[in-house]
């Protein structure tokens, strides 16, 4: 039998959310960085809490802020303008 073959388990592993540590577990790793946790998600506390990633809606409201239907033409229009 190989020898080595798992890895190293750390009983007490360190979880964090927003940089506070939030709870001890087992796990392979010494520290856990968590974007969202049982004390945090609005399942368990009845809030709601929007979770931005990586900026998507600040990135979405700024590629559709604007007139930026006002140069689309509708599709009905386009095929009527092609058949003339």
């Amino acid at each position: 039998m190989k020898g080595k073959t798992h890895p190293k388990y750390f009983n007490d592993c360190k979880v964090f959310h927003n940089g506070v540590q939030v709870m001890t577990v087992g796990a392979t790793v010494p520290e856990l960085h968590v974007e969202v946790w049982s004390g945090s998600h609005p399942f368990f506390t009845g809030k709601n809490v929007l979770v931005d990633a990586a900026g998507r809606i600040e990135k979405f409201q700024k590629k559709f802020q604007g007139n930026y239907f006002a140069g689309k033409k509708d599709g009905k229009a386009e095929a009527a303008e092609a058949k003339k």
